[in-house]
């Protein structure tokens, strides 16, 4: 390897590396927005199962519960994109949120994939590299 060929790689590593965080990020919001959904999931399905006139401790963000008293109406407001939120019976509500959590399984999965791939172009590189350094360091010392 020369040192023009060294240099390309340098950049190289620095690239996926950079690569590897912007995915690492992006795993780590996709695990959070399904961790969302399955408590919203959860909620749900407490409301559902609870009668009018009972107590249930819901949770509002930030670990912060209030207490609420079921109504007669079951019905709940959920985002369904694009700052777009519209009002859904409870089980509807609930399958939306199941099917949106199926979604993010499938994309962590997918980025999940995309992380070990990008790890193993940098483990190759790194390797590549620390070798042409051990060869140099040898023929400087020879």
């Amino acid at each position: 390897m020369n040192d023009e060929e060294l240099r390309q790689a340098m950049q190289a590593l620095e690239s996926y590396q950079q690569q590897l965080e912007s995915v690492e990020r992006q795993a780590r919001l996709l695990q959070n927005t399904r961790d969302e959904a399955t408590r919203a999931s959860r909620t749900i399905q407490a409301l559902m199962d609870a009668k009018p006139g009972d107590e249930l401790l819901v949770p509002i963000g930030s670990s912060c519960l209030i207490t609420v008293n079921v109504s007669e109406k079951k019905k709940a407001v959920i985002g369904v994109g694009s700052k777009v939120s519209v009002e859904k019976d409870l089980p509807d509500a609930l399958e939306t949120l199941e099917t949106t959590t199926k979604e993010l399984n499938e994309a962590i999965q997918k980025t999940i994939g995309a992380m070990r791939e990008i790890q193993g172009y940098v483990e190759q590189l790194t390797n590549a590299v620390q070798s042409e350094y051990s060869a140099r360091r040898q023929q400087q010392a020879q």
